[in-house]
């Protein structure tokens, strides 16, 4: 390590500077580089880039056909799920919380856009977050259906 700064120190400084950047980036595998998953374009390309990347905690918008409908899961706070298909063949389940947003009404094969946070998992992610904050922070997530948007 000292050898490199003695190097660095007799390189011009301007050079100096692009060689630290790029020393910092290779140490960090670029993770510093990339921009925090809550400023993600929201677009169903982000879907696919963070399936692909394994990231989690990701927003994004997209939409997909329902392929099934899951029983509810009534432990806790309840959740509608149900799993679409969303662009690029990725499989996705969306848990909704029937709590805080009205319950969404839904056929198989129906085409559902929504908005949420993405977890990624082995089986093609899980979208949650599907409804308004209910503490006022940020703008929350949404499902549109059949024409409306339950939040």
């Amino acid at each position: 390590m000292r050898a490199l700064l003695k190097r660095l120190r007799r390189i011009a400084p301007r050079r100096w500077l692009i060689w630290l950047v790029i020393l910092i980036a290779a140490l960090s595998g670029g993770q510093f580089l990339t921009p925090p998953a809550s400023t993600a374009p929201l677009s169903s390309d982000r879907l696919q880039q963070a399936f692909a990347r394994h990231e989690s905690g990701v927003w994004l918008e997209t939409s997909g056909t329902v392929t099934w409908l899951l029983r509810d899961d009534l432990h806790g706070d309840r959740h509608q799920r149900f799993i679409i298909a969303a662009p690029g063949g990725i499989s996705v389940l969306v848990s909704h919380n029937i709590d805080l947003a009205p319950k969404v009404p839904l056929r198989r094969g129906e085409t559902v856009t929504l908005r949420g946070r993405y977890e990624w998992n082995e089986k093609g992610g899980l979208i949650h977050w599907t409804h308004h904050d209910p503490r006022g922070r940020g703008p929350g997530g949404w499902i549109s259906a059949g024409g409306k948007r339950y939040r």
